[in-house]
């Protein structure tokens, strides 16, 4: 975990308190380590212990729960709040035609992705508002929820609704200076993205249709975050940010 992660020195991070969910992987696990090399205070959430072990010798505050649990979840924040801002970066999917999509895997898409950020987000508010500081919270979307994607119904639905949770937060808190925004990536370079996009026939396809004809490194989602989160976005709330290379241009 000693490769530098961003070139740029974002104002405002240094020296304030982060809390990254699905911080044991990819974009959740870059954005942390990217915050420490701002020299941030980070609080790092998820379920895998050595990952969270490897984040606690990069000076990571860490805590190890189910984030659909929402009582733990929310005594983890209440204990080691209040924060400057957080990444809503936890999300699982299931890939499957809707016409075999179990209901059930509907529901723990939804309740991941959408239903556990509104929570995180929800007491990291409460914490900010009580505390009288403003902050600015960064939800990881898709670009599934701006298009659609053969056999991704509950992941876009999953990831459509967190951009509408970011819309209605941005409405609510806005007069507490409380920023809250989506970023929109395309396909990133990380495990879970390995796994549904290894196939040279759904791979390919997907390439093609980027006019960048790339899919995204993680550095190319963690700048972007750290900007939103930063005070150069200090007039910037609401948006559902596309890191597409130009996909859903088209």
């Amino acid at each position: 975990m000693s490769e530098t992660l961003t070139t740029t020195q974002y104002a405002g991070l240094r020296g304030r308190r982060y809390l990254v969910t699905g911080a044991t992987s990819g974009i959740g696990q870059a954005v942390a380590l990217a915050l420490r090399e701002q020299h941030a205070e980070v609080v790092a959430l998820g379920r895998n212990p050595e990952a969270l072990a490897a984040l606690q010798e990069a000076g990571c505050t860490t805590c190890t729960l189910e984030l659909t649990d929402t009582d733990a979840l929310e005594h983890a924040i209440t204990e080691h709040g209040p924060f400057d801002g957080l990444v809503n970066s936890a999300g699982i999917t299931h890939v499957e035609p809707a016409l075999t999509l179990p209901p059930e895997a509907i529901d723990h898409v939804f309740h991941t992705n959408a239903r556990a950020a509104a929570m995180a987000a929800r007491c990291v508010a409460r914490g900010m508002i009580d505390d009288g500081r403003s902050g600015s919270i960064v939800n990881v979307s898709s670009q599934a929820s701006l298009v659609g994607l053969d056999d991704h119904l509950a992941y876009s639905a999953s990831k459509a609704a967190m951009d509408a949770i970011t819309r209605a937060l941005c409405l609510e808190w806005g007069t507490n200076e409380i920023r809250v925004n989506s970023v929109n990536p395309t396909v990133t370079l990380t495990p879970m993205a390995q796994k549904v996009w290894s196939e040279p026939e759904k791979r390919d396809p997907m390439l093609a249709a980027i006019p960048l004809h790339r899919f995204a490194e993680l550095a190319d989602v963690v700048e972007p975050i750290l900007f939103l989160l930063s005070d150069g976005a200090g007039m910037i709330s609401g948006v559902c940010l596309p890191i597409d290379g130009g996909y859903t241009a088209r």
